[in-house]
């Protein structure tokens, strides 16, 4: 396998917007030499993102953990949180990070998502949170984690790493809950580079966090809290700019790759294709496949291992789950949480490269090469 960086197809290869766009806006933060620390560029991303999602407040930060950690330090949370193992390890640890403890809740094996009643399981006397994490770009139960923490009085925020652009029952995802933490890494769907943003309606909270993560400071010398250093640069928020100036056709680019898998790899015996929902809005960033070793023959490993020699970055998310990972695997080893369907889930998907950077014919081929794969037991 070659270097994954140097591959046309592998997942994660970001999406590019408006390079003349972004060159322009390079030209200015140079000519102003205001880098950092809250410039035009960074307010004006801001104001478009707030716009986008039909929010009150979208605070640009240096990256979505920080952004995690943030919001759970600025709700005060204590104790313990109810989460998803199956997520990205970020999750967890931005819980952790800050002194709450991870409870892990087990997904439903169709869709990937935090199941409720595990949720409400999982709930105990010492827990202050429930952080729930929309994947593949559809919406974790806003509505019924609502109801689960209005009734045992707990705050409730999304990682809503995978969910830019998308909607729940026509609404965009950005305000549901206490706020919403985005992900603008270079592998998202809408990337700044690296960065993210939090989402919210609530004034205080916003207040709050904009405090934070500028070290406390309150005007140009009075610090009125404890704070750290979690502020987006200028460079970054231009190249947020560039990608919301061409979203429309980054998302119509995905839903094109997207329907040529689908027509691909929908009826083939063994495997499953994660359709997306028509009613909803969707990035289609996530070209999300299951293979049934019982059914095909041939483990997803297998699978796996033949991409990657012919250079084709398929990939494992979010193997083996964060309750067999460090430090959660030795913590809790004495009472391990019974989690079915992360197992299974865990033990079955693979992402294909998906993105605005492949062509129907790049397609084609690792379509080809995914059935080879499937024949060879």
């Amino acid at each position: 396998m070659k270097n994954s960086l140097t591959s046309k197809w592998a997942v994660g290869r970001p999406n590019v917007g408006n390079t003349q766009l972004f060159r322009q806006l390079v030209e200015k933060i140079i000519e102003r030499r205001w880098f950092t620390n809250y410039g035009e560029v960074v307010q004006e991303l801001e104001r478009k993102l707030e716009a986008y999602l039909g929010v009150k407040h979208c605070i640009a930060v240096c990256n979505a953990t920080l952004g995690l950690q943030v919001v759970c330090h600025a709700l005060e949370l204590k104790g313990e949180a109810v989460s998803p193992a199956f997520t990205f390890v970020a999750t967890p640890h931005s819980l952790k990070w800050e002194g709450v403890q991870p409870v892990f809740a087990d997904v439903d094996t169709v869709t990937h998502l935090l199941d409720p009643d595990s949720v409400r399981r999982s709930i105990t006397s010492k827990t202050t949170a429930i952080l729930g994490v929309h994947l593949w770009g559809r919406a974790c139960h806003p509505t019924t984690l609502s109801a689960i923490a209005e009734e045992y009085g707990l705050e409730l925020y999304f990682d809503a790493a995978h969910a830019f652009g998308c909607t729940h029952h026509g609404v965009k995802i950005g305000s549901f809950g206490r706020c919403e933490v985005f992900s603008f890494h270079a592998t998202k769907f809408f990337n700044t580079f690296e960065g993210g943003a939090i989402a919210t309606n609530d004034e205080a909270l916003a207040e709050r966090i904009r405090l934070m993560i500028n070290f406390g400071f309150k005007g140009q010398d009075k610090v009125i809290s404890l704070g750290a250093n979690g502020k987006m640069s200028e460079i970054h928020a231009a190249m947020g700019l560039a990608c919301l100036d061409q979203i429309d056709r980054l998302m119509q680019r995905n839903q094109i790759v997207y329907q040529r898998y689908k027509e691909h790899l929908s009826n083939i015996p063994g495997v499953r294709f994660m359709d997306y929902d028509d009613v909803e809005l969707s990035n289609a960033q996530y070209i999300v496949i299951e293979v049934n070793e019982a059914e095909t023959g041939v483990s997803r490993d297998q699978v796996l291992m033949r991409l990657h020699e012919e250079n084709i970055i398929a990939r494992r998310y979010f193997y083996p789950g964060c309750h067999l990972m460090e430090p959660y695997v030795s913590e809790l080893r004495e009472n391990p949480p019974n989690l079915p369907g992360t197992v299974e889930i865990s033990s079955k998907i693979l992402i294909l490269p998906g993105g605005s950077s492949l062509e129907e014919e790049d397609v084609d081929f690792i379509c080809d090469l995914f059935k080879s794969a499937l024949k060879k037991s």
